[in-house]
């Protein structure tokens, strides 16, 4: 009775704040996994993906970041576009990060996450940080990890531990619907992979793949081919083929793809 009680109180109090404690618990498991950065949930629906910009004030462009997190900050510091505590003081500069963030090192995730607040950072002071997508950001959606380190794997499992964290929490809530387990539907193992690697792969895999957590929040919006004032900006090249097949209908196949929409 006093069971049946407690149960008819909670669930009037969650209905009318299911998005709040959904915010709340998702804020936290970024913090957890970010390294300590406070971020408000990404919006619903992204923007969509800007094909051509016009010319900035000032204009920089940084390549291969590759997991190493230390490194990524020291090029912003060269730049002038981050102050000793990793706070944007670029102003109206335009930054295009031309993709590769993943793979070869063990800080993918908190890059990515740190991108994300320079973000917001950026667009309040009238600037702006533009990711693209390379060639190591498709193959990992791909599912194709051959440059993988182990620390990075690591980092994939303990975002994953985070992640379920999260979910238990709002599943204590009747108000909010069950969450979903972005582990559904993969093996419970893979074959060649040794023993303490396979928690790492399979939440590598499941953050990655189409329609993935990290994948959704992080690739999906990020552009292929950018046209910024009289410069061009794509991962690897592009060809004649490439811009009569049309640029921006190269940006919203990938995004589609990422998306989980197309094949």
């Amino acid at each position: 009775m006093a069971m049946e009680k407690e149960e008819e109180s909670s669930t009037p109090f969650c209905k009318h704040i299911p998005n709040l404690l959904s915010s709340f618990v998702d804020t936290f498991v970024d913090f957890s996994v970010s390294g300590g950065l406070f971020l408000l949930p990404p919006p619903l629906s992204p923007p969509p993906i800007p094909t051509r910009l016009p010319q900035p004030p000032l204009l920089v462009a940084i390549g291969d970041l590759h997991g190493d997190l230390q490194k990524s900050k020291e090029a912003l510091h060269l730049a002038g576009l981050i102050d000793a505590a990793d706070r944007y003081v670029g102003g109206s500069t335009t930054v295009v990060q031309v993709g590769d963030v993943l793979d070869r090192g063990g800080d993918e995730l908190k890059i990515l996450y740190f991108l994300e607040k320079l973000k917001r950072e950026a667009a309040r002071s009238g600037g702006a940080i533009l990711t693209m997508n390379g060639n190591h950001e498709i193959m990992n959606v791909e599912g194709n990890f051959i440059c993988a380190t182990e620390q990075g794997v690591e980092e994939f499992r303990v975002w994953y531990e985070w992640f379920r964290i999260g979910n238990e929490m709002k599943s204590l809530c009747n108000g909010l619907e069950k969450p979903w387990d972005p582990m559904e539907g993969l093996p419970s193992s893979f074959r060649g992979v040794r023993k303490e690697f396979q928690d790492g792969l399979r939440a590598r895999v499941a953050a990655l793949r189409p329609n993935g957590p990290i994948s959704k929040r992080f690739l999906m919006p990020n552009a292929t081919v950018l046209v910024v004032g009289d410069s061009v900006f794509v991962h690897g090249g592009l060809l004649p083929e490439h811009t009569s097949y049309g640029l921006e209908k190269i940006n919203s196949e990938v995004q589609d793809w990422i998306n989980g929409c197309a094949g």
